[in-house]
Protein backbone atom coordinates (compact mmCIF):
# COMPACT_ATOMS: atom_id res chain seq x y z
CA UNK A 1 0.00 0.00 0.00
CA UNK A 2 1.51 3.23 -1.04
CA UNK A 3 1.03 6.47 -2.81
CA UNK A 4 2.50 9.52 -4.67
CA UNK A 5 3.73 10.61 -1.09
CA UNK A 6 6.51 8.28 -0.73
CA UNK A 7 4.70 6.08 1.72
CA UNK A 8 4.72 2.72 2.13
CA UNK A 9 2.44 0.70 4.43
CA UNK A 10 4.99 -1.73 5.56
CA UNK A 11 7.86 1.00 6.45
CA UNK A 12 9.56 2.07 9.46
CA UNK A 13 7.89 5.40 10.40
CA UNK A 14 10.87 6.93 12.05
CA UNK A 15 12.52 6.33 8.83
CA UNK A 16 9.61 8.40 7.16
CA UNK A 17 9.98 10.46 9.67
CA UNK A 18 13.60 11.40 8.96
CA UNK A 19 13.10 11.05 5.65
CA UNK A 20 10.52 13.72 5.53
CA UNK A 21 12.30 16.19 7.88
CA UNK A 22 15.80 15.98 5.52
CA UNK A 23 13.76 17.23 2.71
CA UNK A 24 12.36 19.75 4.84
CA UNK A 25 15.28 21.05 5.66
CA UNK A 26 16.27 22.12 1.62
CA UNK A 27 12.86 23.70 1.54
CA UNK A 28 11.99 25.18 4.84
CA UNK A 29 13.32 28.72 5.30
CA UNK A 30 13.74 28.63 9.25
CA UNK A 31 13.62 25.37 11.71
CA UNK A 32 12.68 22.57 9.66
CA UNK A 33 12.26 20.96 12.98
CA UNK A 34 9.52 23.01 14.87
CA UNK A 35 7.28 21.31 16.42
CA UNK A 36 3.99 22.36 17.94
CA UNK A 37 4.02 20.31 21.25
CA UNK A 38 1.01 19.97 23.31
CA UNK A 39 0.50 18.58 26.85
CA UNK A 40 -1.94 19.35 29.64
CA UNK A 41 -2.18 20.31 32.55
CA UNK A 42 -3.67 19.10 36.35
CA UNK A 43 -6.92 20.04 35.58
CA UNK A 44 -6.95 18.47 32.24
CA UNK A 45 -6.58 21.84 30.09
CA UNK A 46 -4.23 21.45 27.28
CA UNK A 47 -1.33 23.41 26.32
CA UNK A 48 1.00 24.09 23.49
CA UNK A 49 3.75 26.00 22.33
CA UNK A 50 6.64 25.52 19.52
CA UNK A 51 10.01 23.81 20.30
CA UNK A 52 13.12 22.46 18.41
CA UNK A 53 13.08 18.48 17.42
CA UNK A 54 16.68 17.40 18.33
CA UNK A 55 16.65 13.81 17.39
CA UNK A 56 14.64 11.01 15.75
CA UNK A 57 15.63 7.96 17.21
CA UNK A 58 15.16 4.34 16.27
CA UNK A 59 12.10 4.31 18.35
CA UNK A 60 11.88 7.64 19.53
CA UNK A 61 11.72 11.94 19.37
CA UNK A 62 13.21 13.54 21.77
CA UNK A 63 13.75 17.63 22.59
CA UNK A 64 15.42 19.67 25.25
CA UNK A 65 14.15 22.36 27.74
CA UNK A 66 13.82 23.18 31.11
CA UNK A 67 12.16 20.44 33.82
CA UNK A 68 10.96 23.27 35.68
CA UNK A 69 9.00 24.93 33.14
CA UNK A 70 5.63 24.24 32.69
CA UNK A 71 5.53 22.01 29.94
CA UNK A 72 8.30 20.14 31.94
CA UNK A 73 5.84 20.08 34.74
CA UNK A 74 2.71 19.27 33.33
CA UNK A 75 4.75 16.51 31.29
CA UNK A 76 5.94 15.00 34.40
CA UNK A 77 2.79 15.03 36.15
CA UNK A 78 1.11 12.94 32.76
CA UNK A 79 3.59 11.30 31.70
CA UNK A 80 1.89 11.74 28.17
CA UNK A 81 2.89 14.55 25.45
CA UNK A 82 1.94 14.75 21.23
CA UNK A 83 2.96 17.10 18.80
CA UNK A 84 2.34 18.17 15.23
CA UNK A 85 5.08 19.19 13.01
CA UNK A 86 4.11 20.98 9.56
CA UNK A 87 5.99 21.81 6.50
CA UNK A 88 3.86 24.71 4.75
CA UNK A 89 5.90 24.55 1.90
CA UNK A 90 5.59 20.77 1.31
CA UNK A 91 1.94 20.62 2.34
CA UNK A 92 2.99 17.83 4.78
CA UNK A 93 2.99 17.33 8.60
CA UNK A 94 3.12 14.88 10.75
CA UNK A 95 1.07 13.96 14.42
CA UNK A 96 2.70 11.90 17.03
CA UNK A 97 0.91 10.66 20.57
CA UNK A 98 3.10 9.16 23.22
CA UNK A 99 4.77 8.01 26.40
CA UNK A 100 6.99 10.60 27.32
CA UNK A 101 10.34 10.08 29.76
CA UNK A 102 13.64 12.17 30.69
CA UNK A 103 17.13 11.96 28.49
CA UNK A 104 18.72 13.38 31.58
CA UNK A 105 22.41 11.38 30.81
CA UNK A 106 25.54 11.56 28.54
CA UNK A 107 23.27 12.01 25.90
CA UNK A 108 21.23 15.16 26.70
CA UNK A 109 25.13 16.34 28.61
CA UNK A 110 25.99 16.11 25.03
CA UNK A 111 23.87 18.04 23.68
CA UNK A 112 24.23 20.96 26.23
CA UNK A 113 27.48 21.02 25.25
CA UNK A 114 27.06 21.34 21.63
CA UNK A 115 24.96 24.73 22.12
CA UNK A 116 26.56 28.59 22.08
CA UNK A 117 28.24 29.58 24.74
CA UNK A 118 25.32 32.13 25.35
CA UNK A 119 22.38 29.32 25.03
CA UNK A 120 24.21 27.70 27.71
CA UNK A 121 24.63 30.70 30.18
CA UNK A 122 20.77 31.07 28.74
CA UNK A 123 19.69 28.02 30.28
CA UNK A 124 20.82 28.51 33.52
CA UNK A 125 19.33 32.57 33.87
CA UNK A 126 16.34 31.80 32.53
CA UNK A 127 13.67 30.57 35.67
CA UNK A 128 11.72 28.96 32.49
CA UNK A 129 7.79 30.31 33.00
CA UNK A 130 8.23 31.98 36.12
CA UNK A 131 6.93 35.63 36.01
CA UNK A 132 9.78 38.20 35.65
CA UNK A 133 10.20 41.39 36.70
CA UNK A 134 12.11 43.09 33.48
CA UNK A 135 14.28 42.27 30.73
CA UNK A 136 16.99 44.35 32.90
CA UNK A 137 16.42 41.43 35.36
CA UNK A 138 17.09 38.59 32.62
CA UNK A 139 20.00 39.90 31.87
CA UNK A 140 21.32 40.93 35.36
CA UNK A 141 20.94 36.93 35.94
CA UNK A 142 22.49 36.44 32.67
CA UNK A 143 25.42 38.06 34.10
CA UNK A 144 25.46 36.77 37.23
CA UNK A 145 25.45 33.36 35.92
CA UNK A 146 28.19 33.96 33.43
CA UNK A 147 30.30 35.05 35.90
CA UNK A 148 29.64 31.99 38.39
CA UNK A 149 29.77 29.44 35.73
CA UNK A 150 32.93 30.55 33.27
CA UNK A 151 33.29 29.37 30.36
CA UNK A 152 32.59 25.98 30.31
CA UNK A 153 29.30 25.68 31.93
CA UNK A 154 27.94 22.43 33.14
CA UNK A 155 24.09 21.34 31.59
CA UNK A 156 21.88 22.39 34.73
CA UNK A 157 20.23 19.52 36.79
CA UNK A 158 17.07 21.31 35.91
CA UNK A 159 17.83 21.31 32.28
CA UNK A 160 17.38 18.41 29.81
CA UNK A 161 16.05 15.79 27.10
CA UNK A 162 12.35 14.46 27.30
CA UNK A 163 11.96 11.21 24.73
CA UNK A 164 8.53 11.04 23.71
CA UNK A 165 8.49 6.91 22.49
CA UNK A 166 5.08 6.93 20.02
CA UNK A 167 1.71 4.64 20.36
CA UNK A 168 0.35 6.63 17.24
CA UNK A 169 2.14 8.34 14.36
CA UNK A 170 -0.08 9.95 11.64
CA UNK A 171 1.70 11.51 8.35
CA UNK A 172 -0.60 14.09 6.24
CA UNK A 173 -0.01 15.01 2.54
CA UNK A 174 -1.87 17.89 1.35
CA UNK A 175 -4.31 16.54 -1.82
CA UNK A 176 -6.23 18.36 -4.92
CA UNK A 177 -9.78 19.40 -3.69
CA UNK A 178 -8.74 18.62 0.35
CA UNK A 179 -8.75 14.76 -0.86
CA UNK A 180 -5.57 14.37 1.60
CA UNK A 181 -3.39 11.39 1.91
CA UNK A 182 -3.32 9.83 5.32
CA UNK A 183 -1.79 7.07 6.88
CA UNK A 184 -0.92 6.42 10.58
CA UNK A 185 0.42 3.78 12.75
CA UNK A 186 -0.90 2.98 15.84
CA UNK A 187 0.14 0.31 18.79
CA UNK A 188 -1.33 0.16 22.07
CA UNK A 189 1.68 0.12 23.47
CA UNK A 190 5.58 1.00 22.94
CA UNK A 191 6.21 -2.54 23.01
CA UNK A 192 3.44 -3.86 20.38
CA UNK A 193 3.68 -3.79 16.95
CA UNK A 194 2.52 -1.21 14.72
CA UNK A 195 -0.68 -1.30 13.05
CA UNK A 196 -1.33 0.40 9.83
CA UNK A 197 -3.98 2.25 8.71
CA UNK A 198 -5.59 4.92 5.60
CA UNK A 199 -7.71 7.27 6.88
CA UNK A 200 -10.61 9.27 5.17
CA UNK A 201 -9.78 12.83 4.28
Amino acid sequence: MSDRTGIFAGDDPFAIARSWLAEAETHEPNDPNAIALSTVDADGLPNARMVLLKEIEDDAFVFYTNYDSAKGQEIAESGKAAFVMHWKSLRRQIRVRGMVEREDGPQADAYYNSRSLKSRLGAWASQQSQPLASRAALMAEVAKVTATQGPSPKRPPFWGGFRITPVEIEFWADGAFRLHDRFVWRRRNPADAWVVTRLNP
